[in-house]
């Protein structure tokens, strides 16, 4: 039995989306080739094939072509549709970072501890952060690339702030877990003088206290995504 091609399944979706699971419906090669971003010749093939592997049903009077989709290649569109539906429900509901703890420059502690960050802090994560951040530097690429998302995710926003001579940018905090035990947060910095490969996280309390860290310790974090 001739199984579904990956080429035909934008064509078989238009023609769903069209109402051709119960009815006959006209379409042209050419708006269909348009909707499916191919040539209206692939187009024309696309529709041949697919009638020639039963998984739809043409007629044709003169230029007007008038297409059914069958309970073979309905079947076969299901089919695939629970199989995108289950991988989607395993993907793992988090992100992991893991790189390599640094000492940082000592800015975080003071910037954390400005009464503007502060007051934010305590209301929107529950918390006055410890003074400072951990600081993860992120060594291979992949980590790099994945944290640049939390740049466009919501997050917990902790607006930017004047002290009437300089304005402080925003925060945004994620909830996270640092070696799969120990709460804190990822932060995203509007303004930050470092670059994509550092990771800054605060908590409670001394991260490396804590957690029993020094400089060189291999760090994982993992960030819980909301779907």
């Amino acid at each position: 039995m001739p199984e579904l091609k990956i080429q035909h399944i934008p064509t078989l979706s238009y023609l769903l989306s069209k109402g051709a699971k119960h009815n006959h419906v006209s379409i042209t090669t050419s708006s269909l080739g348009k909707n499916i971003k191919k040539s209206q010749q692939a187009a024309s093939k696309h529709l041949v094939e697919l009638e020639q592997n039963q998984f739809i049903e043409r007629i044709i009077s003169g230029r007007n072509i008038s297409v059914k989709i069958t309970s073979k290649g309905y079947s076969e569109m299901v089919k695939l549709s629970s199989i995108l539906q289950k991988s989607l429900d395993s993907s793992p509901s988090h992100v992991e970072l893991k790189g390599t703890l640094v000492s940082g420059m000592g800015e975080g502690a003071y910037y954390m501890g400005l009464k503007g960050y502060t007051k934010q802090f305590r209301t929107k994560i529950g918390y006055v952060p410890y003074p400072g951040t951990l600081n993860v530097r992120l060594d291979q690429k992949i980590h790099q690339e994945a944290i640049k998302q939390f740049e466009t995710l919501e997050g917990v926003k902790i607006k930017s702030f004047s002290d009437g001579t300089r304005t402080y940018g925003w925060v945004k905090c994620f909830r996270a877990k640092l070696n799969s035990s120990t709460s804190c947060e990822l932060i995203i910095l509007e303004r930050t003088h470092h670059d994509d490969s550092i990771m800054e996280l605060i908590s409670k309390s001394s991260l490396r206290k804590t957690a029993k860290l020094k400089d060189g310790s291999k760090i994982s974090v993992k960030i819980p995504i909301n779907s």
